[in-house]
Parts: structure tokens; C-alpha cells; sequence
């Protein structure tokens, strides 16, 4: 696909997002302003990033630190959200580009990134992945719901990190409206204790409209943005 044909093609799909957010918005009683749209773009080249900045995006996500890493070096204007599960020893890497932590579960995890932000003269926005999954179970990653006040004193205790809110990704063993209902209900809780922490991270290409119903402010979105990989354009 010629790169103007791919330019097209992802100013459909962002057009098709944005409306799908605009009704999901207007069904749920909110303002569609309040909703950050995040660009994942994992597997896809750094061309992608640059095509969708153009289109007015500025927030981007990466899942893997190797690949946000030369993405961010070559459009460090944009806003890098690092949304993966996150080992402590990349935790410095990604220190040196993020802007937004979303993975943070564990308090170990907490003390690596505010030891790698102070290295690299920055300071970091994190959010608490929190598990909708039982213990035993545990694949999408997150800390258990009681588990999120000792995680969130240690960020306050540490003060490169700012506790921005938390952050869910829907079991595939459940429907996600299920899921995303129990995720408000935690969500609500933690800003009664916590109410600068007001962001919800949460949603998919599959599930936004869910997320939206119950919440969400920041919506995750790859393959309705950027097709599947026989999409990719080099």
C-alpha cells in the first residue's frame, strides 16, 4: 500500500473511532472532551506514529520498551504511554521517555521507577494496574483490589512519581461490560481516597463502548486504528 493510500486508510479508521467514541460518549450521558484517546502501536512502524500525529493525534502507547524506545527517540514531541507489563530492570528506560506509566503493580516496581526518574532529571505520571482476574489466575497482570492502598503510598512516598489513577484490561474468561461495572466500583472507591487520582485507563478496540459506560477516561486503541498486521506499511 503506497504511503498516501495508508495516510487515507488511517484517517477512516480514526474517523470510525472517533464517532464510535462519540456515541458510546453520548449514550453514557458524557462529554466526549473528557475521553483521552491513546494510539497503541505496537508492531507497526514509527511512519504510523508520524501519519497519525498528523491527523492530530499526540497521545501514543507501546507495550514493549525496545520498540517505544526508538519510536519515542524519533518523535520525542509526542506523549509516550508505556502500557505493558513492566519488568524492574527496563524500568530505567523507560524512565528516559515515558510520560505515563500504566502498568504499575507491585512496590518493588514503585522504588525501580522512581530511582530511574531521578537518574534521568524526570518525573513520571504512574497509574495502578489493578487485576479483575482472581489471584490463581493472574494473566493480564495487576495487583488484587486490596492489594492498591500499599501501592499507592508508595508512590506518594516516592517523589519522582505522581498517582495519576488506575489502570484495568478486561479478562478474556468474562464480558467486559461485567468486568468494567466491577472496575468503576474500585475505581470509585480510590478516588475517595485518592482524588487527584482520577484517571481510568481502560478499553479496547473491542470493548470501548463498555469502558466508556463505566467510565474509562482513556481508551487504549490499536487494531481499530491501525488494521491487523497484514496492514503494516514499512
Amino acid at each position: 500500500m503506497p504511503a498516501d493510500a495508508r495516510t487515507d486508510a488511517l484517517r477512516s479508521n480514526l474517523a470510525r473511532v472517533r464517532q464510535r467514541i462519540d456515541r458510546a460518549a453520548a449514550a453514557a450521558g458524557r462529554d466526549p472532551a473528557e475521553l483521552t484517546l491513546i494510539a497503541i502501536t505496537k508492531t507497526f512502524p514509527a511512519a504510523d506514529v508520524a501519519r497519525l500525529a498528523e491527523l492530530g493525534l499526540t497521545d501514543f502507547g507501546e507495550n514493549r520498551d525496545a520498540e517505544a524506545h526508538d519510536k519515542a527517540a524519533g518523535l520525542p514531541a509526542l506523549r509516550w504511554h508505556f502500557v505493558g507489563q513492566l519488568q524492574r530492570n527496563k524500568a530505567r528506560s523507560v524512565a528516559e521517555y515515558a510520560s505515563v506509566v500504566h502498568s504499575v503493580d507491585r512496590p518493588r516496581l514503585v522504588t525501580a521507577l522512581h530511582n530511574a526518574a531521578e537518574q534521568a532529571g524526570r518525573e513520571l505520571d504512574v497509574l495502578l494496574q489493578v487485576s479483575l482476574e482472581p489471584a490463581a489466575v493472574g494473566d493480564r497482570g495487576g495487583a488484587q483490589p486490596e492489594q492498591l492502598a500499599e501501592l499507592a503510598a508508595a508512590v506518594e512516598d516516592a517523589g519522582r512519581l505522581h498517582l495519576r489513577g488506575l489502570m484495568a484490561v478486561a479478562p478474556l474468561a468474562e464480558p467486559a461490560p461485567a468486568a468494567y461495572a466491577r472496575l468503576a466500583d474500585i475505581a470509585a472507591e480510590f478516588r475517595g481516597r485518592y482524588p487527584a487520582a482520577a484517571i481510568l485507563s481502560a478499553g479496547m478496540s473491542g470493548d470501548l463502548e463498555a469502558a466508556v459506560r463505566h467510565g474509562a477516561t482513556h481508551l487504549r486503541i490499536g487494531t481499530a486504528l491501525l488494521g491487523g498486521r497484514s496492514a503494516i506499511v514499512r
